[in-house]
């Protein structure tokens, strides 16, 4: 079996944790677990790296996990706090212009065109004063390959809004949704590991909440989930006291071994 590694670069909801001017018990919480980036996360294997997502933190979480080069980017939508940190891939593009090529990010026609409209200097790749990140937009559909690795989108409802997760092997990505299709379940059958949004315990228009999710991974029935894009409504061990052992509370810089074959 091929084997990699995920590591949860961010784990937080839009306005990140601690949140600006907010003096609640999370926010000024001393457990480092309840500090949370924007989210994304990254794999690993035989050399390689790709990042889900690009948030306004990728700088930070790039420091604090040594990231010094990346092969790929996959988009799940356009929202900020998936996108911002697009600029912050200049340094990591350099190398690759010097061997020959660009950094390549894959997204949805809809998500490539708000990278297009918000990026606009970078795709135009006419700004004199050059210092811009080196990146190629790749419009996906269904399935597709990064460097051999076989790559399923799978749709979920972020609202009245359809985006992507991603199903990697046995590993599985959803952040940011309301609802999982019933099409999306049969995409997710034999997952042993997979990320689901759980923003809060209070209902919201575009997440899920803690009770809805935890009915989506028993039926999804991976050995293990994560639950992510959280607010700071939802303490880290406290939280965790009231899930199922087969659940927790992703965090960020947690690493974790997946099957990348399915």
């Amino acid at each position: 079996m091929k084997k990699g590694t995920v590591t949860v670069l961010g784990s937080a909801t839009s306005m990140g944790v601690p949140t600006i001017g907010c003096n609640c018990t999370v926010c000024h919480s001393k457990d480092p677990k309840d500090r949370r980036t924007r989210p994304s996360v990254m794999l690993e294997w035989d050399g390689h790296r790709v990042m889900i997502d690009s948030g306004p933190d990728f700088r930070e979480q790039a420091l604090r996990e040594g990231i010094d080069r990346l092969d790929a980017v996959l988009y799940t939508h356009g929202h900020a706090d998936h996108i911002l940190g697009l600029d912050d891939l200049r340094p990591l593009t350099y190398p690759r212009v010097t061997g020959g090529g660009k950094l390549p990010l894959y997204a949805k026609p809809e998500t490539a065109h708000i990278l297009r409209s918000v990026f606009k200097y970078v795709f135009d790749d006419n700004y004199k004063y050059g210092g811009l990140a080196k990146v190629e937009l790749r419009e996906i559909g269904e399935a597709f390959e990064v460097l051999n690795l076989k790559i399923i989108p799978v749709p979920v409802m972020h609202g009245d809004a359809e985006i992507i997760g991603y199903r990697i092997g046995r590993f599985a990505y959803l952040t940011d949704f309301s609802i999982v299709p019933e099409t999306s379940f049969e995409m997710l059958k034999g997952v042993e590991v997979v990320f689901l949004d759980a923003l809060r315990h209070e209902p919201h228009p575009t997440h899920s909440t803690v009770a809805n999710s935890l009915k989506i991974a028993a039926r999804i029935g991976a050995a293990q989930t994560y639950f992510t894009h959280i607010s700071h409504d939802l303490a880290h061990e406290a939280t965790n006291q009231t899930l199922p052992p087969e659940v927790r509370l992703a965090y960020d810089g947690l690493r974790i071994e997946i099957d990348l074959e399915s």
